[in-house]
C-alpha cells in the first residue's frame, strides 16, 4: 500500500468514526475541497467536516476502491443518513478524486449525481428540479449559509 493510500484509509476511517479533527489533519494547509454543495479552502474544509459529523447523528459510511500514487488518488464511498432539512433518508454514492502534497491531501473533489441526491433529500422538488442549475445554486447557497452559521456558533 502506498503512503497516500494509507492517508486515504486514515481519512475515511476517521470519517466512519465521525472524527472531524482526524479528517482535517489529513489535509494540507492550502487544500481545496469541492462537491455539489461546497467549494472550500484551508481550515473551512475541516469546519465543514466537523459540521457534517456533528449533525449527522445517523450517518453510516462505507468506502472502497482506494487507489493512489505519489501525485493523485481516488476512492468510492457511500453515505447513508437522514437529511436534516427534510427528514428524508439519503443514500449517496460518491466518487472522490485527490491530489497530494507533502504527505497530505491538497485537492479533494467529490462527484455524485445531484439529481439522484435531490430526489432522495428533497422529494418532489428534487424530482422536478434536481437537474436544474437553479436548484443546485439554491442548495449551494443554503449549504454555505449553514456553514457560516455553524462557524458563528463555534465563535461564541
Amino acid at each position: 500500500m502506498t503512503p497516500n493510500e494509507e492517508l486515504l484509509h486514515r481519512f475515511y476511517q476517521a470519517f466512519q468514526r465521525r472524527d472531524a479533527a482526524g479528517m482535517a489533519a489529513c489535509y494540507h494547509p492550502d487544500a481545496t475541497f469541492e462537491d455539489a454543495a461546497f467549494r472550500l479552502q484551508g481550515s473551512d474544509i475541516g469546519l465543514m467536516w466537523r459540521m457534517l459529523c456533528e449533525r449527522g447523528k445517523d450517518l453510516r459510511l462505507t468506502y472502497n476502491d482506494i487507489r493512489a500514487d505519489d501525485q493523485q488518488g481516488q476512492a468510492t464511498w457511500d453515505a447513508h443518513y437522514t437529511f436534516s432539512q427534510s427528514g428524508r433518508r439519503v443514500h449517496n454514492h460518491i466518487r472522490a478524486h485527490f491530489t497530494f502534497q507533502d504527505g497530505r491531501i491538497l485537492t479533494h473533489h467529490d462527484q455524485f449525481s445531484f439529481w439522484r441526491w435531490s430526489r432522495q433529500a428533497l422529494g418532489p422538488v428534487g424530482w422536478l428540479l434536481g437537474w436544474t442549475p437553479w436548484l443546485q445554486r439554491q442548495v449551494r447557497a443554503k449549504a454555505q449559509q449553514g456553514l457560516q452559521q455553524f462557524r458563528a456558533l463555534r465563535a461564541l
